[in-house]
């Protein structure tokens, strides 16, 4: 599986099957996962937390490191689609509408290279 042959959909439904198979759908509810996001979230803003900008290079280019920081992305991501199937988000459709809710927010012309 890569980004680029994967659907969203897909990915859903690969996180449901693993979710169904464990009968954790029992623990999953709409609270519980909006908790295990923030969790996985922190733990992986532990990863850069007290490093400098500049020291994003050489802490990337470790492997291990590498791997800690992919697989607490990959947490997020997880409960995040789980936290889609669970509320019957289309995800796709709700990302497209908060870009265009931004754009009218922070219009290119006015916020481009400058943060909000």
């Amino acid at each position: 599986m890569n980004d680029n042959d994967t659907t969203i959909g897909e990915l859903r439904e690969r996180v449901a099957g693993f979710i169904s198979e464990r009968d954790w759908e029992q623990f999953h509810d709409p609270k519980n996962l909006a908790m295990s996001i923030a969790i996985e979230a922190a733990e992986l803003m532990e990863h850069f937390q007290w490093e400098r900008s500049d020291q994003l290079p050489t802490l990337l280019e470790d492997p291990g490191k590498r791997q800690e920081i992919e697989e607490e992305l990959a947490d997020v991501a997880c409960y995040c689609l789980s936290l889609a199937n669970n509320l019957e988000i289309d995800l796709a459709e709700a990302i497209e509408k908060k870009i265009l809710k931004n754009a009218k927010k922070y219009p290119a012309g006015e916020y481009r290279g400058r943060h909000s």
